[in-house]
């Protein structure tokens, strides 16, 4: 019986999983969202592509890819300012090929998620810069 993540896509091909964390909201809620990622093909990875990958020390992450570089990746999740560089090849496991919000199925190749995914990459340098705002200086306007 697979355990794992790369044990499961090596055998099934797919994994369903409800994802843990927010830094892909709005994408994927919190023990809410379905998340379905087919296993990793030979081809790269394209901008706004949202790949399962495995860091070095051992986490499983889903962020989008913002960047392609000759040997890898600079991928940020939704909800985070601070982007990932260095991801390799060797390190992506599948890539998210849909989500299923309330019963719901919805592809990431149809034109509503094309046009979020789009939305969410061209608009990263302003997110970045409020997100960073909002969470370093509302902690501090909060104990006042």
């Amino acid at each position: 019986m697979a355990t794992t993540f790369e044990e499961i896509l090596e055998y099934d091909g797919v994994l369903m999983y409800r994802n843990v964390g927010d830094s892909m909201m709005p994408l994927l809620r919190q023990n809410q969202d379905l998340m379905i990622i087919t296993r990793k093909t030979d081809k790269r990875l394209c901008v706004m592509d949202v790949p399962l990958f495995k860091r070095k020390d051992g986490k499983y992450v889903l962020h989008r890819v913002m960047w392609v570089r000759k040997n890898d990746y600079i991928i940020c999740g939704d909800n985070q300012w601070y982007p990932e560089r260095g991801v390799t090849d060797s390190q992506i496991l599948g890539e998210m090929t849909a989500v299923v919000r309330g019963g719901r199925r919805i592809e990431m190749n149809s034109f509503k998620m094309k046009c979020y995914s789009c939305f969410m990459w061209l608009t990263y340098p302003v997110r970045a810069v409020i997100l960073y705002a909002v969470r370093s200086v509302w902690p501090r306007i909060k104990r006042k």
